[in-house]
């Protein structure tokens, strides 16, 4: 058996149906290139349709493959730094250790985690201290022949007792082939779950759903993605609030991808709403 997921990735099949490849009200930028000296650079940026604001983020990262380490600079329009170094593989097997820093000079605001992580066979676990709220995060999943249990937790040290647990979510799951089944329990009120099924090469499809207690409020979607040939991806998706999202993704050549996107807001057809998106990708 291939290593579970993190807590984290658990149902991400499903939910990638609903997120990837959709841009809507916006204009969006990404380029990626390597250098001969194996640094790596990704650029972003992106314009909102309703609000006009523009946000970009530019990231170099760079992976000493010999020693496991791994150097990540980021820098985005809010003037936010961000640093990580990563260790893998070297003071145990399967274990990672990070540190991540952020700083954003303007304001002054600074934040750091310790992270750590650990995977086998059947396990994979995850560690994290926030250095200056003192907040500890923590998750671990088992998987045995398909079957996945996780649970994830946040632990805020600068609280009493009675308040010191600030998150606890739970899941459980199923990967198996062509099929993965996911259900979780979020902070004891929010039941969500999900189903991915790749019908075959061609077509996948996806259902979520979630349910909260405290409002009684029930979501629901549908989505579905079809690769026609190597070069065209089309995606779709619909919620019970009638909103019905389509994508359509086309390699134009080597290294440049087109996606557009739409909303259409099916309870107010006549009244507007809709919004429409447009993607370009380009790696080198």
């Amino acid at each position: 058996m291939s290593t579970p997921a993190t807590y984290a990735d658990l149902g991400k099949a499903a939910r990638d149906l609903f997120s990837k490849g959709f841009h809507f009200g916006q204009y969006k930028l990404e380029a990626k290139t390597k250098s001969s000296s194996g640094v790596e650079f990704t650029s972003n940026a992106t314009s909102n349709h309703d609000s006009g604001a523009f946000t970009g983020s530019l990231e170099t990262k760079y992976k000493w493959s010999e020693k496991g380490v791994t150097f990540t600079e980021k820098w985005n329009t809010d003037n936010v730094l961000q640093s990580e170094i990563s260790v893998e593989d070297q003071l145990l097997k399967g274990l990672k250790l990070s540190l991540d820093a952020n700083f954003a000079p303007q304001s002054g605001k600074k934040g750091a985690k310790i992270k750590t992580a650990y995977k086998q066979e059947y396990v994979h676990a995850n560690l994290d201290l926030d250095v200056f709220s003192l907040t500890v995060y923590g998750s671990a999943v088992v998987g045995y022949n398909g079957f996945l249990a996780g649970y994830q937790l946040a632990l805020d040290t600068s609280k009493d007792a009675k308040s010191l647990l600030s998150q606890s979510n739970f899941a459980l799951g199923y990967n198996k082939d062509d099929l993965t089944l996911h259900t979780a329990i979020v902070n004891g009120n929010e039941y969500q779950g999900s189903v991915f099924h790749k019908i075959n090469s061609r077509l996948e499809a996806g259902v979520q759903l979630s349910w909260q207690s405290g409002s009684h409020e029930t979501r629901f979607g549908v989505g579905a993605k079809y690769t026609p040939d190597k070069d065209t991806t089309i995606r779709a998706k619909l919620n019970n609030a009638s909103q019905f999202g389509v994508s359509y993704q086309h390699k134009v050549r080597d290294g440049v991808n087109l996606t557009l996107s739409t909303l259409i807001e099916g309870k107010n057809l006549n009244q507007g709403g809709h919004k429409f998106g447009i993607g370009l990708d380009f790696e080198a």
